[in-house]
């Protein structure tokens, strides 16, 4: 069994002693672990619990699920394993690119947390309000979620993808509003002016603005401030992701402190994947169109960071 460790993020099996106690198997921290209940029991969790946090029996990311659905039925299980699996990869790579989760004892902000849904009870919207993000269960079916991705006109359409938008309104909320908010007008627009509902409604009518490739991201993203900001913060987080792992296999290393060095490095790659994955008659890994506009918002997110 492979786990990660919640204090030096090292991941491979942990050592056992005599006694069937459970250690980090990195020889630098060696701390006690447990595995997350959410594994034994479902084979869904690979972050590991602290052996001091006695009366936890859930890793912090699992912790994190205030709804889950109806486990007994293996339809559901299935859906709710994907999920599961993409907001792991999610949060600790948004961590690792300098967006926390925040502690179950802060009181700076929001708290975070996730309600996976299903139908029965009603319609489900995947979205996020005051620190609750939601994600409709049928986002885990990949012909329902090719099936919008066409509808909406989205290049890309992932669970991951789903985290990381959400995850964008959530640290808008945590971060930007109590803080820089002079800063973000400046990069984004007012998001007072006009009203979300209003830039809602516009949008559906009318859809994005004409030649929105020059200013956003992404179609949706020229929506609404709010969601412009989201949507760049998504690809932030995939450009940190990308390169990281990039890296970790020594293909190349970019410098992660430098926004321009990240922007290029990733502009770089993704030629290159873009093409393997025309070979394979996949869709772009990169479909986004990188100009000052684009790099600058990047740039606001990237001074973010609390590393």
């Amino acid at each position: 069994m492979t786990v990660r460790c919640p204090v030096c993020q090292f991941v491979g099996p942990p050592k056992s002693d005599a006694g069937g106690s459970l250690k980090c198997s990195n020889t630098s921290c060696g701390v006690g672990l447990k595995v997350c209940q959410n594994q034994l029991q479902y084979g869904a969790c690979n972050q590991a619990v602290l052996a001091s946090e006695a009366a936890e029996s859930l890793c912090r990311y699992c912790r994190l699920n205030r709804v889950v659905p109806n486990l007994n039925d293996p339809v559901r299980l299935k859906q709710w394993k994907l999920l599961e699996a993409a907001k792991h990869r999610t949060l600790a790579a948004m961590e690792e690119a300098g967006f926390p989760v925040p502690p179950s004892n802060d009181d700076k902000g929001p708290m975070l947390y996730f309600e996976f849904k299903d139908d029965l009870n009603g319609p489900v919207t995947t979205g996020h309000l005051n620190g609750c993000i939601t994600i409709y269960l049928k986002e885990a079916d990949s012909v329902f979620r090719e099936v919008n991705r066409v509808e909406f006109g989205e290049a890309q359409r992932t669970l991951i993808g789903h985290f990381r938008h959400e995850l964008g309104h959530y640290f808008w909320d945590r971060v930007v509003a109590p803080g820089p908010i002079s800063q973000f007008r400046s990069v984004f627009g007012d998001e007072t002016n006009p009203t979300y509902a209003t830039a809602q409604a516009k949008y559906y009518s009318d859809g994005p603005l004409p030649r929105w490739q020059l200013s956003f991201v992404s179609a949706y993203a020229s929506m609404h401030p709010w969601e412009d900001f989201a949507e760049t913060f998504g690809l932030y987080q995939d450009i940190h992701a990308v390169l990281t792992t990039n890296s970790h296999f020594n293909a190349s290393d970019a410098d992660l402190t430098d926004l321009d060095a990240m922007v290029k490095g990733y502009r770089e790659l993704g030629i290159f994947v873009n093409e393997l994955n025309r070979d394979m008659g996949l869709q772009d890994l990169v479909p986004e169109v990188f100009n000052d506009t684009i790099t600058g918002k990047l740039r606001f997110i990237h001074s973010l960071r609390s590393i």
